[in-house]
């Protein structure tokens, strides 16, 4: 096996890649003890593995300030050239990442091949992902098996947990009176993808359910594009719900997680930072396509349920971006019930 002194791994697309990627950490720095591992990730993502005990250095691709257009990209080419990268390892296969690879002279280049300027690896596997045939986190190991030249070992999921998150998510818990002995249940409405949004009306009768019979605290959660549908949620249901859509930061978010006993949520970034944390997940795939099912993104977690529609269903054809009613009712509010009844009594 050969050594290296200076390794960069790349993986600068969204939150659940990033979080199933760190089950590679811990076998890379094992194959190598001397190197220096650094990660480039996304602004959105850096605090989910800064500070990782496996990785000396996380640095970001700030192309919405920084590194914004062809001025932009050329700063983070010389950022990258001065660090003087012996290898890259290149999970997040795009036209930006491998040129930028190839254009900060990094003489070893390893990933997936595709038609995304694949052609400047220099080290290439190929590109079976979107078949759907292995979870995301063997795909990502064969690429360090292939490194190290050798067989190794899956790692865990492990992100990080901030401190000042950590206080600020003390302070919400007590301003707000969350009751901490009651069942804190998170909902994530939202997903990349609307056809990946379980419909309203479903979870509103799964937090109707929930609340009479636990009772349970409702505690909404996701990203400023999920504010609407959680406060139509909010107004559609009584009891202790609170709605703390657009209101945190990732880490944040990986705070208020850690103190739930259940997330209920569309295939999502928050499921994998739920399930890295050990905390119980419903996972729902209203899709269930090659490259999207659940044998490549579901939850790994023993606490963690996967509902999905049937990948021979002729709705799994439906096409992005246009979600169809009737392909989002094929999962029902008791299924979900019925698996969080399973959970609280497996916890």
């Amino acid at each position: 096996m050969k050594s290296y002194r200076n390794i960069l791994i790349i993986r600068t697309d969204r939150i659940g890649d990033v979080v199933l990627t760190t089950s590679i950490l811990q076998p890379l720095r094992q194959c190598f003890p001397k190197s220096r591992i650094s990660m480039l990730v996304s602004p959105v993502t850096f605090d989910l593995v800064n500070g990782h005990k496996d990785i000396d250095e996380v640095f970001v691709d700030d192309r919405a300030d920084l590194h914004k257009g062809l001025a932009g990209f050329l700063r983070l080419i010389k950022e990258i050239k001065r660090k003087d990268f012996d290898v890259a390892i290149i999970f997040h296969t795009k036209k930006r990442t491998n040129a930028l690879c190839y254009f900060a002279g990094i003489p070893r280049r390893i990933g997936y091949r595709n038609n995304k300027f694949g052609f400047l690896l220099t080290d290439s596997l190929t590109d079976q992902r979107h078949l759907g045939e292995k979870h995301e986190t063997q795909y990502c190991l064969e690429v360090v098996q292939y490194l190290a030249g050798k067989k190794v070992l899956l790692g865990e999921n492990k992100i990080m947990i901030n401190s000042q998150a950590e206080q600020w998510a003390e302070n919400l818990f007590k301003e707000n009176k969350i009751d901490a002995t009651r069942k804190i249940i998170a909902i994530h409405l939202g997903a990349s993808d609307p056809a990946k949004c379980w419909p309203q009306e479903n979870f509103i009768e799964v937090i109707t359910q929930l609340q009479k019979k636990y009772p349970a605290v409702i505690l909404l959660i996701g990203a400023q594009n999920t504010s609407n549908a959680s406060s139509m949620v909010t107004q559609a249901v009584a009891g202790d719900i609170h709605n703390l859509s657009g209101q945190t930061t990732v880490k944040q978010l990986v705070s208020i997680l850690k103190r739930c006993d259940l997330l209920i949520s569309n295939d999502s970034g928050p499921v994998h930072i739920a399930d890295a944390l050990g905390v119980a997940v419903i996972s729902l795939f209203t899709r269930n396509q090659p490259g999207i099912n659940p044998e490549r993104w579901r939850p790994l977690g023993n606490k963690s349920r996967v509902i999905s529609v049937s990948a021979t269903s002729h709705l799994s054809f439906q096409k992005a971006n246009s979600p169809d009613v009737k392909y989002l009712q094929v999962i029902k509010p008791q299924q979900v019930l019925e698996e969080v009844d399973a959970l609280f009594k497996l916890c």
